[in-house]
This record gives C-alpha cells, structure tokens and sequence, in this order.
C-alpha cells in the first residue's frame, strides 16, 4: 500500500511544531495588506491567552511577568512601582519603558500558508476586543469550530498619517471547516505551540541580575536591589498607604 503523503506531511509539521520553543517560525506577523486566517480552537476552550510581559530590559528577549501573571513577588515590577512613586518626568518614563505590557496570543492557520502549520499571533487590546465582539455576536457564534467555524479577513498596515499599523478583522460570509479533511484537523490541534512555554519565567532572582545589569549597578547595595525582597516595604511604603 502507497503511503499517505498528507497524512506524513501533517506528521511532520506537528513535529516541527513540538520542538519550536521561541523559534521566530512559530510567530505569525501579519503583512501589509489583507491575508485570511483561522483562529485553532484549544482543548481549554479559550484561544485568546493574555500575558503580560516585559520588553526591552537590556537585550533580554520578552519574558514573563511574575506579578502580573502569577500574583508572584517581581523585582521589576516593585522598581517600576518605586519609579512611579518618584513622581519626575525622568523615573515616569524610564517607568513605562520595563514595566509590562499586555498582550494577548491566539493559535492560528494562516490560509495559503497551511505548509506552515498552526502558529501564535500575537496582538493588542484592540485585537481582542474585535474578536471578542464577535464570538459574543450570534450570527457568527464559535468562530473556531472545525467544522462550521469562520474564516477572518486580516487588514493590516499603516494609515495615511497615522504613527502605528491598524489591524481590521472581518469574518467571512461563509462559514468552512478547519481543514478538508478530520485527520489534518486532528493533527493541526495535536500540533498548537504551547504559547505559555513560548516565553521565559524568570525566577526573582533572575530578574534582580536583568534588573541590575540593565541599570549597571550589579552588586551596588545602592542600587536597584534596594527593591527586592523584604527591603521592598521600606522602598514603598509611601505607596502602600
């Protein structure tokens, strides 16, 4: 008997998949311009993930919040609480600059580029409130069904004189299923990169050596290992009342 070509190319992209780690393959970047896509629905029944995370601390890749996501003690997040509480035009920006951002992250098949597999978009609150309105909105339901789900139209790219890219996302007028056939279906869903395990979760102390790196004052008693651990509580009491 002939092999099933489809079948071990579905094979092999679901392994690709499973060793991805922060391979940039597994992201997908809308382009300028209009592109389908189909958002994978997960086995938890919520596609749309929030995390927050910190950007450009040193030349660090973007990694995990411990306070934000984890309720955790986080010694970024009590030097941006420490800045903020400074109150001058110089700490309030340095503020914004480490502290963490939110974003959220679907799974999705990118139409055209199914050879690609499924991959995590990732996008602002704006995104997510349009993809939030529309699965709340019963003409159009679970848009992520595999049988009866519904492909969106991605508008991306920069308005005349606007200073960053819209993204515009209409459904499709026809309702379609994941894929054409159930073992393609089942091995893109086998296939979803963890997007959680995508990131970095730093340990405390971890993200003290970033901290400090980043501000080149490691192992300075006066620097910013002033607000970690217990030595927080005296950092910001002002705030805490």
């Amino acid at each position: 008997m002939a092999l099933d070509m489809k079948k071990m190319k579905a094979k092999y992209t679901t392994l690709q998949n499973r060793g991805r780690g922060n391979n940039k393959s597994m992201w997908f970047r809308p382009q300028d311009g209009e592109q389908v896509i189909r958002i994978v629905p997960t086995a938890d029944g919520d596609p749309f993930k929030e995390f927050w995370l910190h950007y450009g601390v040193g030349k660090n890749p973007a990694f995990l919040s411990l306070k934000r996501n984890y309720g955790q003690d986080d010694p970024i997040d009590n030097f941006v609480r420490a800045l903020y509480n400074e109150g001058d035009e110089e700490s309030i920006k340095m503020a914004k600059s480490i502290s963490a951002k939110q974003r959220f992250f679907s799974p999705v098949l990118v139409r055209g580029e199914e050879e690609k597999g499924v991959r995590i978009w990732g996008y602002g609150k704006m995104v997510y409130e349009q993809l939030l309105n529309l699965v709340l909105n019963p003409e159009y339901g679970d848009i992520t069904d595999v049988e009866s789900g519904t492909d969106l139209t991605l508008q991306y790219g920069k308005p005349a004189g606007a200073q960053f890219p819209v993204t515009n996302l209409t459904p499709r007028r026809k309702s379609s299923g994941l894929s054409k056939d159930t073992d393609t279906t089942t091995e893109l869903l086998e296939s979803i990169p963890s997007i959680e395990e995508s990131f970095d979760k730093k340990s405390f102390d971890e993200m003290q050596s970033i901290l400090d790196n980043f501000m080149n004052v490691a192992d300075d008693s006066a620097g910013t290992s002033q607000y970690g651990g217990n030595a927080i509580d005296d950092a910001l009491s002002d705030l805490d009342s």
